[in-house]
């Protein structure tokens, strides 16, 4: 029984994450971060991006709470559940990495899916970069996609309503 706590603590956070990236997408790298997100939203060729920092920030994120939980940092301080929360935030930068990096903008394999949720994914964060610019924009987050017709409404909708500037190619 003692495991299973630390086990929904991990799934909890990892569920949670998705939340923190969908805010910290739509609010910080669309608002006053996009110094740090704008290169990930126009065409270069380096290896490296500026919005690469982000994932230092989850890093940070996740070994502050690995340290708020280790009795060899705090001691009698600790607190037990920081460790699950860290591992969490841990699980979800991988899922992330494999996920937006990987799949999605194939940093690292090359694989177009043709069917299913991984589909779905690649053609929802394809229309988030649909937009010019920081204003605008849909599918914030990365792991659960909207239905893509949706997502090409809700573009139609922005670029009718000049709250955003919308590719051509987007089909919006």
């Amino acid at each position: 029984m003692e495991i299973i706590a630390p086990i929904l603590i991990v799934l909890a956070t990892v569920a949670a994450m998705e939340w923190v990236a969908w805010a910290s997408h739509k609010y910080i790298m669309h608002g006053f971060g996009w110094g740090w997100h704008r290169d990930h939203h126009e065409p270069h060729d380096n290896v490296l991006e500026k919005n690469d920092l982000y994932a230092i920030v989850g890093a940070a994120m996740s070994i502050s709470m690995f340290a708020l939980g280790s009795e060899w940092v705090l001691g009698a301080s600790a607190w037990w559940p920081a460790t699950w929360i860290g591992l969490g935030i841990l699980f979800y930068g991988i899922i992330y990495t494999l996920v937006h990096d990987g799949l999605v903008h194939q940093r690292y394999f090359k694989w177009v899916p043709k069917k299913g949720y991984a589909k779905r994914l690649v053609q929802a964060h394809k229309l988030h970069h649909a937009t010019i610019g920081k204003e605008g924009g849909v599918s914030f987050g990365f792991v659960f996609a909207q239905d893509p017709a949706k997502l090409k409404a809700e573009l139609k909708r922005q670029r009718e309503a000049g709250e955003a500037v919308v590719r051509d190619s987007a089909g919006a």
